[in-house]
């Protein structure tokens, strides 16, 4: 009974894994169908072609947002993680009105932020629509993932490296920066990986903040559309699918390589 129960746990698990990469594989196969012959090296990477039919300044526009929104909120993500984790009182109604919050933000749809950000630096600050309002937009959205992520990975840490740390004699800045944050990598580095994922797809947010603009941008307070907001023009307003399925076979190559990237990085600075 006991053998019957594992192989019927063995094949649920396999059946479940079977199903997810048959849905990734149709996916992908639709869209690689449907928009392959639509990829050309003029519609990637020409500067010359009329407005809408290049990709060039949506992909520059897009490694930009993701780059920023990164430098901005990665370190304040990371550090949130430290304090909630290494520094503070899990008990203090400080640190629960602190989760609260993060669990609030978590669960806020996208236009909401589009929206605040919108009103807070489009119109408050006089920024218009910009790529600059879209990437501090987009930074708020990220960071509970970024922190919760990031807590669960220094959690993960055994308690016995903080101790034999401080037994050689290792402060507890020290004994963060050089034992708990390089053992806690892989799992800051998913953060990082989710975030991405979330900031190379989002289109409410950026359509509210950066505009829908298609061009190159010329400096952080010009408009311009990223991968994901221009795929959206495209389908709701000219209806070329030819063009949005292979926007979106460019968007999911995007973010494969920042992907790697992102392993990259983390493998360096492990081994480093």
């Amino acid at each position: 009974m006991r053998k019957f129960k594992n192989y019927l746990s063995y094949i649920k698990l396999y059946l479940g894994i079977g199903v997810s990469c048959i849905c990734l594989i149709s996916i992908l196969a639709f869209f690689f169908i449907n928009g392959l012959s639509h990829i050309t090296l003029e519609f990637l990477f020409s500067l010359d072609a009329p407005r809408g039919y290049s990709l060039a300044p949506m992909i520059v526009t897009t490694l930009i947002v993701v780059g920023l929104t990164l430098l901005i909120a990665t370190p304040i993500g990371i550090g949130s993680a430290v304090y909630l984790n290494e520094y503070a009182d899990k008990n203090s109604k400080l640190v629960r009105a602190i989760r609260i919050a993060i669990e609030t933000l978590s669960g806020i749809p996208s236009i909401i932020y589009g929206l605040f950000g919108f009103l807070f630096y489009v119109i408050i600050l006089g920024w218009s629509w910009s790529i600059l309002a879209g990437v501090f937009t987009v930074s708020i959205m990220v960071l509970p993932i970024i922190i919760r992520a990031s807590e669960e990975a220094l959690k993960s840490v055994p308690q016995t490296y903080r101790e034999a740390s401080f037994g050689l004699g290792a402060g507890k800045f020290y004994t963060i920066m050089r034992v708990i944050l390089p053992s806690a990598i892989t799992g800051i580095l998913a953060a990082i990986i989710l975030s991405v994922g979330r900031i190379v797809g989002e289109t409410a947010a950026l359509i509210l903040t950066a505009g829908t603009l298609v061009g190159m941008p010329d400096g952080l307070f010009a408009s311009s559309s990223t991968l994901a907001v221009f795929m959206y023009t495209v389908t709701v307003e000219s209806a070329d699918m030819g063009r949005a399925y292979a926007t979106a076979i460019v968007l999911m190559a995007v973010v494969l390589l920042l992907n790697f990237l992102a392993n990259f990085i983390g493998k360096k600075l492990k081994r480093g």
